[in-house]
């Protein structure tokens, strides 16, 4: 045990001399030598089969020169016509013996390796010149990424077509489109040591609080990891209480859905590589929205918000509910339901709580399988297992008729839910209300649910409170939380947003003609 725990410190030792070492290197100026900087090159990015090194004469300084890129993260047009035709075939009698000359909108400098290994990484192309002692770096990044498409998760009836994709640049654009206005601003930042991940932080800055955005940036700011893969594992990482079922940062896959937060005074985190955003803050009703209650009818918007909360206490509840009345309060059943629930579980040899706990479980199995099947044969799956271990199960005894009907109604309860995330949390949610009820009836289901509305109000995102606006209660919001009133009607931004400028807009809606 003692020469393990001598080794391990060792081995992290080791570990970090050989990291402290390479970023000292990292941090060397380049050489003015030509052949010194490539061998440099090849150091760094040995085994690197897809490393492409051209060496050429520039012909604007007659110049020995080296251009360095990775080839399947680079635009290959871009670098023929745009970099290696003006530097091996153009020359200017009038040129600068300093000036490379490339018909490229960005072209940087340094001298740095760290920034050079960086670049390269990232699908910029490097050129080396002999003699100099800086490097210059061209934006020529075009990795393979997929077309913008309507977003199979989140998807609109009357809304836009049109959903984010693993380009951060394209998704900061389909933003933009929403909307064009010089108050939008735009905080980038860089996190990963080993795979460096683009961030960007987009806000409107005559509406968004400071210290809601500086409380963000601050987060992001203060990780260490190796590397950030999409927009869920940073929100994992900056939100508030980790250990809470709900989530407590908005993830949407909708461009007119993250404009719309925007406008409001929230702030959307776009991730490179990753087709979610992240909105914060929000607050626990924020989950029971969707894009399509602003595209419909308010009368018809709110008659299905109010269908999504009835759900949300259905696909919580009920499975407890059957379990505490069956074991403990059979009282309150109507005598002839009562006798249909007892003919129905005459043959069950298990307890209402294990005959529950086989049933859900199958469920979330079947709903995981379905999902990780391919598509045309996953729902027949769902549907056709559903059915087949169901009818099965209550001819074999092993289950009750009552008990597939209260399942299948939490099951369509909890896919009511609009967002992912909150349905999974529901979903989970169910269990410990379940063994709440098993063991002392209403009175666990009572402690169940005061336990989850404590942990509610308790919670918060980005230091706003999730229960907000009712918990604190703000009877000013409430004019889009449970009914969606109609636009004309709501004039001011959530408080919940803590936003400086809470007008949004006037009352001036045109009267109809009465005659």
């Amino acid at each position: 045990m003692l020469f393990s725990r001598r080794y391990n410190r060792k081995k992290r030792h080791n570990h970090s001399s050989l990291k402290n070492q390479h970023d000292v290197l990292s941090q060397n100026p380049i050489s003015s030598v030509l052949l010194e900087n490539l061998s440099g090159i090849q150091d760094k990015f040995n085994d690197t089969p897809d490393l492409i090194v051209k060496q050429f004469i520039i012909k604007q300084t007659t110049s020995s020169a080296a251009l360095v890129y990775l080839s399947g993260l680079t635009d290959k047009t871009a670098i023929n016509n745009n970099v290696l035709n003006p530097l091996l075939f153009k020359a200017d009698q009038d040129d600068n013996y300093f000036d490379i000359k490339v018909s490229l909108g960005l072209v940087k400098e340094t001298n740095t390796w760290r920034k050079i290994e960086s670049a390269i990484l990232q699908g910029n192309s490097v050129l080396f010149v002999d003699g100099r002692f800086e490097a210059y770096i061209f934006d020529t990044q075009a990795w393979p990424q997929r077309a913008v498409e309507d977003s199979s998760v989140e998807s609109s009836l009357r809304g836009a077509h049109e959903g984010f994709t693993e380009s951060g640049g394209n998704n900061i654009a389909l933003i933009r489109r929403h909307i064009p206005n010089r108050e939008l601003k735009i905080k980038e930042l860089t996190v990963g040591e080993r795979g460096n991940t683009k961030i960007s932080i987009m806000y409107l800055a005559d509406v968004v609080n400071p210290e809601v955005l500086k409380e963000l940036v601050d987060r992001i700011k203060q990780l260490d990891v190796d590397s950030i893969l999409n927009a869920a594992v940073l929100a994992e990482y900056i939100e508030d209480n980790p250990f809470s079922p709900f989530p407590q940062l908005f993830l949407t896959e909708r461009p007119d859905y993250a404009a719309f937060e925007i406008l409001h005074g929230r702030i959307v985190t776009v991730v490179d590589r990753s087709p979610n955003v992240i909105i914060g803050p929000t607050t626990f009703e924020a989950f029971f929205k969707s894009t399509d209650d602003y595209s419909s009818r308010w009368i018809v918007a709110s008659f299905i918000r109010l269908l999504r909360y009835f759900g949300f206490f259905v696909a919580v509840f009920m499975p407890a509910t059957y379990i505490a009345v069956i074991s403990f309060h059979f009282e309150v059943i109507p005598l002839k339901l009562l006798m249909s629930v007892a003919a129905s579980r005459e043959r069950v040899p298990f307890p209402p709580f294990i005959e529950a706990i086989i049933m859900e479980i199958t469920l979330e199995m079947l709903r995981e399988a379905g999902i990780r099947l391919p598509a045309k044969i996953g729902q027949t799956v769902g549907i056709v297992g559903g059915i087949v271990i169901g009818q099965a199960a209550v001819q074999a005894g092993i289950v009750s008729n009552i008990m597939v009907i209260v399942v299948a109604l939490t099951a369509i309860a909890s896919f009511i839910i609009p967002n992912y995330d909150m349905g999974a949390a529901i979903r989970m949610l169910r269990f410990p209300m379940m063994i709440g009820a098993s063991l002392f009836g209403f009175v666990g289901l009572t402690v169940g649910l005061m336990t989850l509305i404590a942990h509610m109000i308790a919670l918060e995102s980005l230091g706003t409170p999730f229960g907000s606006p009712i918990a604190p209660l703000r009877f000013t919001d409430w004019k889009d939380v449970f009914i969606r009133f109609p636009q004309w009607s709501i004039l001011k931004r959530p408080k919940s947003t803590r936003s400086i400028q809470i007008k949004k807009a006037n009352s001036n809606r045109p009267e109809g003609d009465e005659h």
